[in-house]
């Protein structure tokens, strides 16, 4: 029986196991018997019998042992024995094994071996499993056979050149010579090596990304010829010529022409030929045009390049292969900003993939078509949205009612729609809404006095009709409480009335708070609501009474508390009663005197200057972000909401006020100090002025880089006892070249004098790609201490 097919006899015993023990059985007896092999000094089974090491090794099972027979038979002059050999040191040995050290000087040896064929087994092995070590040792034996005269060493040459550079990054300059002359070689092996060696080098030292940008016209021609090339049965894949090729050629190009004008402009042409002229209707094809989007966009291409690009990927948008449709969206989403006139184009076939039974690819279409909503398109976007939202999968309910309410705050077209819209969330997804929404829709009912007949009406239908969902239920509890009046009254314009007796609006409360599915904080809304009504209505206070009565002695603690506070304004208050229930007042958003409250580091997201109007951006993060930089401040679960902050001119402070007392004296400017510094931008803090409870900081932000900072945002959070105001920005554009600053002055209220600390979150566009960093400042510089503040950048 011949040694090969002894491998093949124990593979068919072993795959006949019927358990897992029978076959731990077979590879105990088998190894026991490969053990006995290599105890015998002169074997010619020694090649075979690793051979089944190597089967079993495949399998999971220990092989330890056959380790140094590897490098026995990898200096053995027979080709057989060293071909196992170096397959076994690839596969039982590493960098980390001492083993490994061993075969060093065999793979030297090798190297310089007359045949090919066994150069070509340690160039694979030492690509494979090569240490720093080894590299280091070896280099100039590889740099050497860069230059062979037979393509199928220099192609493996090269890629272990590749391998010892990710090592070794110092070597790289040794190959810098030898990488430039395989360009021009015909053989798509060595080529296709040279383009990987190449982008290497770029990627990992910028002197050498100048030095090959002067081969661009090289690799143009090379592409251009795999572009225009007749059939090759050797290259061809599904009618592309070497689309693997291609697609290493035009990631070498985007690294070369990434900001760099003289090289984008000798590679416009080949790009427009690429994407005019590859088929997309195979993978082949579309991989080889989804890698040219990737450069037009990444270089400084002309306008209408990116839009032919743009146009790729609306077309992979109908493509019927899903993996295709998901990174045409990925893609999308990072242009929208920089391109949103393109994408726009496009909206329709965005909005169809909502419809897809691919959760991915629903989720990327959601974030996509809420990015492209406007001002123009904000009644049919929103139509679609809301259309998605009552069929979409329960994951996805939360993000796409975020992403409506905040588009509806953007750019809602009247407050009646706005109202609407939110409505209309709460009664499909009600359950699936932040915290916040809750005193968000309060807020805009407040301001909205021509609808609040119209609102009260509408909830009270909806409240009938359904009360299970509690954010709804909530609001619409309040506002019976506020506007019940409205709502007996029956007059309404904007809505067909409906005649409402009061013993129907106390059912209707009092089912809320008999219903086991209302959570306490709702049952508090129908409680406090059933006593507002209690000066809006006549005939049925004692009704209201003996409701408020029963809940005195409530098992839960704050609807009990509620409770004995509103018996009490009926017996021993009641004089009073009318004047603590009557309507709320207007509540400004974001006044002052409700800044951090019962909010645990709320954030501030101030709108533009009146002076500067800036159309506002929709940015695709996820919106619990923002609860994400809460977190870090105490892991509150208080719900964060954004809000504008006022715009007024800031008063002049005590402090001011004293020295001015004392003869016109200015107070000492306390120099800036930088409190983070990344990617070319800064932020520097600068105290105006401090007194025992009260801080005025203005943070300063600049731009040292060659281009524009756009969408520059700014975002605070602060411990729970303390008050935090934000001014409005200069702007949200910082000039390149430290030619302009964005300043925005923060007021922090520190009653209680805790140690006072603040989050800053920093966001901007650069060249369309969307940045954020986090800042921590423990610690504030003052009049009085110039120090450096306490700071880490998260």
């Amino acid at each position: 029986m011949t040694p090969s097919v002894r491998l093949q006899e124990m593979i068919r015993v072993i795959r006949s196991a019927r358990t897992q023990g029978e076959e731990r059985g077979i590879i105990q007896k088998e190894c026991a018997e490969i053990r006995a092999q290599f105890r015998q000094t002169d074997n010619g089974e020694r090649s075979h019998s690793l051979a089944k090491l190597l089967y079993v090794h495949m399998l999971g099972y220990p092989a330890h042992f056959g380790q140094m027979e590897c490098v026995r038979l990898i200096a053995s002059p027979r080709y057989s024995e060293k071909r196992i050999g170096y397959l076994g040191a690839m596969m039982l040995l590493d960098e980390k094994q001492d083993a490994s050290l061993l075969i060093t000087n065999s793979i030297k040896n090798d190297l310089s071996h007359s045949s090919q064929y066994v150069q070509s087994l340690a160039l694979c092995t030492l690509a494979c499993m090569g240490s720093s070590e080894m590299c280091r040792d070896l280099a100039p034996e590889i740099e050497r056979l860069l230059r062979a005269s037979t393509s199928y060493i220099k192609k493996k040459a090269t890629l272990c050149a590749v391998h010892i550079i990710r090592k070794v990054p110092e070597l790289a300059e040794l190959f810098t010579p030898s990488a430039r002359s395989l360009l021009s070689e015909k053989n798509h092996g060595v080529l296709h090596g040279a383009v990987v060696l190449i982008t290497e080098l770029c990627e990992r030292n910028a002197e050498t990304l100048d030095k090959f940008r002067k081969a661009v016209p090289e690799l143009v021609t090379i592409m251009k010829g795999l572009v225009t090339s007749s059939y090759s049965p050797e290259h061809n894949v599904a009618g592309i010529s070497d689309p693997f090729l291609q697609v290493r050629i035009l990631r070498l190009l985007r690294i070369l022409g990434h900001n760099n004008d003289s090289a984008s402009d000798a590679m416009n042409d080949l790009l427009a030929q690429v994407a005019t002229n590859t088929d997309s209707s195979k993978t082949a094809g579309s991989a080889v045009l989804y890698e040219t989007v990737l450069t037009i966009m990444d270089i400084n291409s002309e306008s209408g390049l990116r839009v032919l690009a743009v146009n790729i990927l609306g077309r992979f948008l109908l493509n019927n292969d899903r993996n295709i449709r998901y990174i045409s969206m990925t893609s999308l989403q990072k242009i929208v900003q920089t391109d949103h006139n393109a994408v726009q184009r496009h909206r329709g076939t965005i909005v169809d993939c909502l419809k897809d039974q691919d959760t991915s690819v629903k989720r990327r279409a959601l974030e996509l078509s809420l990015a492209l909503v406007s001002p123009v398109n904000i009644r049919s976007m929103m139509k679609e949205l809301l259309i998605f939202l009552s069929s979409c999968p329960v994951e996805l309910r939360s993000q796409t009612a975020s992403g409506i309410f905040n588009a509806a705050e953007r750019y809602s077209p009247s407050k009646r729609w706005h109202i609407d819209t939110i409505l209309h969330v709460l009664t499909t997804a009600g359950g699936d809404v932040r915290d916040e929404t809750v005193p968000n829709l309060i807020q805009l009912i407040t301001t909205a006095s021509e609808l609040h007949c119209y609102t009260v009406h509408k909830l009270y239908r909806a409240l009938v009709k359904d009360i299970s969902q509690q954010s709804l239920v909530q609001v619409a509890c309040w506002c019976i409480g506020e506007y019940g009046d409205l709502l007996l009254k029956g007059e309404c314009e904007e809505i067909e009335p409906v005649q409402v007796t009061e013993d129907d609006v106390l059912d209707a409360l009092e089912t809320v708070l008999q219903s086991h599915m209302s959570a306490p904080a709702t049952r508090g809304f129908a409680l406090t609501a059933t006593m507002k009504l209690s000066t809006r209505i006549t005939d049925n206070v004692d009704r209201i009474r003996s409701i408020v009565s029963i809940y005195g002695s409530c098992i839960d603690l704050e609807l009990q508390q509620r409770a004995v506070e509103y018996n009490a304004l009926f017996k021993k208050y009641d004089h009073m009663r009318a004047a603590v229930l009557e309507r709320m007042p207007l509540m400004e958003k974001n006044s002052p005197g409700h800044t951090n409250g019962d909010s645990s580091g709320e954030i501030k997201e101030p709108e533009p200057a009146k002076t500067k109007p800036v159309e506002p951006i929709l940015l695709s993060e996820p919106a619990n972000q923002v609860c994400d930089l809460l977190d870090l401040l105490g892991g509150t679960d208080t719900p964060v909401q954004p809000s504008s902050a006022p715009t007024s001119t800031a008063t002049t402070t005590s402090s001011a006020d004293l020295l001015d007392l004392l003869g016109g004296l200015e107070p000492t400017p306390v120099p800036a100090v930088t409190v983070y510094e990344k990617n070319g931008v800064s932020l520097k803090i600068q105290c105006d002025s401090q007194t025992d409870t009260d801080i005025t900081v203005t943070l300063i932000a600049s731009n040292s880089t060659q281009n524009d900072i756009s969408n520059f945002t700014l975002q605070a959070a602060v411990p729970k006892s303390v008050q935090l105001q934000m001014k409005a920005p200069s702007g949200n554009v910082i000039a390149a070249h430290g030619l302009g600053q964005v300043t925005q002055t923060v007021l922090l209220n520190n009653p209680n004098k805790v140690s006072l600390k603040m989050r800053v979150r920093v966001s901007y566009s650069d060249q369309g790609t969307m940045l954020q960093d986090t800042v921590q400042i423990d610690s504030f510089p003052s009049p009085s201490w110039n120090s450096q503040p306490s700071i880490g950048v998260l």
